[in-house]
């Protein structure tokens, strides 16, 4: 693609060569003559003394150390968005199956769109609906009364329990298992445990992405809810009747005990734990390794093992690091009073 034509697509302004020649994409360490990179974090503007990209995608207020007349600069709004759109165009997927495979299984009464894609060895159960342009890729196991929207891709080795609801636009990625039990047991008078029957399902609303191995226990009764534009990383754990909001994010080895509500627009990192029966409320941001005993009633950012405004817990660690020092003066005044 000629860069006057990236330009057009990234809305930028054009400084250098409007004639040359783009390839891909690459990260501006490594990049090579061809490819076009961005600067959006200012720990990386010293790479545009030697990086040796075609092009690279800056923001409007960006004044390199060094002029370079051998690279051809754009200046756009957000570099960093500029080139994930970039990132799609240059490195579109191509099909890999369409059809249903003749080596798939697929139950009674099915109700799968005409454009549907599923790959060897995936089994549907029985009173399936599958929407239009989905993808089921190989080895995926769908229970019975399952509902998929359109436009859902379900990578290979993906579990769907029976009963579980899908909705428009979700990614799930290898090794996810949707619907599976939710933990709960009873304890008798000998000690031992009696299972509690889970009959509730996983409702998984639309734009939803879910990584790689990662467990959305179904509900006790009623659902376990993913709500609209949730993105889940790799390896979190959902436990029952647990109900994400709107648009929340939440990085990898996360987990969130059962029943526990969570609220819209939160930002949960890696992790967390979070215990049972909890409410978080909207615009809430967590750090990493968090853990959360409490429920959350004023937006804001908390850290700390045990959950904290940032403000609190970053004066306690202050604090923390004084100790030694305080131990000194007080042994100090101790020997004066002798």
């Amino acid at each position: 693609m000629k860069i006057s034509e990236i330009v057009k697509i990234v809305d930028g302004i054009l400084c250098g060569n409007s004639d040359l020649e783009i390839n891909a994409v690459g990260k501006i360490e490594t990049a090579s003559e061809g490819d076009i990179t961005f600067i959006s974090n200012p720990a990386y503007e010293k790479y545009f003394e030697t990086t040796k990209a075609g092009a690279v995608l800056v923001s409007e207020n960006f004044v390199p150390r060094t002029e370079r007349e051998d690279i051809t600069v754009i200046k756009v709004r957000d570099p960093y968005r500029s080139f994930l759109d970039l990132i799609e165009i240059f490195n579109k997927e191509e099909e890999d199956f369409s059809g249903i495979s003749d080596f798939c299984s697929i139950g009674d009464d099915p109700e799968i769109a005409d454009d549907v894609h599923i790959g060897n060895y995936t089994s549907i159960g029985k009173i399936v609906k599958i929407g239009s342009k989905s993808k089921i890729y190989p080895n995926c196991s769908i229970g019975n009364n399952v509902e998929i929207g359109n436009n859902c891709i379900i990578y290979p080795n993906v579990s769907i329990y029976n009963g579980c609801k899908i909705g428009n636009n979700v990614i799930i990625h290898s090794g996810t298992v949707i619907g599976s039990d939710g933990f709960g047991f009873a304890k008798q008078e000998d000690g031992t445990y009696k299972k509690i029957p889970q009959r509730g399902i996983v409702l998984i609303e639309d734009d939803v992405e879910i990584g790689s191995n990662c467990t959305i226990d179904r509900a006790t009764i009623g659902e376990t809810k993913i709500c609209k534009g949730v993105k889940l990383d790799n390896q979190i754990m959902v436990a029952h009747n647990v109900e994400i909001g709107e648009n929340t994010v939440i990085a990898a080895q996360t987990g969130i005990a059962g029943s526990t509500k969570i609220g819209k627009r939160c930002m949960i990192g890696g992790k967390a734990g979070i215990g049972g029966h909890l409410r978080i409320c909207d615009d809430v941001t967590l750090g990493a390794a968090i853990g959360l005993v409490k429920s959350i009633t004023k937006p804001g950012m908390y850290m700390g093992y045990r959950a904290k405004p940032m403000r609190e817990f970053l004066h306690e660690e202050a604090n923390i690091k004084r100790i030694p020092r305080i131990e000194e003066e007080i042994k100090e005044i101790k020997n004066k009073l002798k």
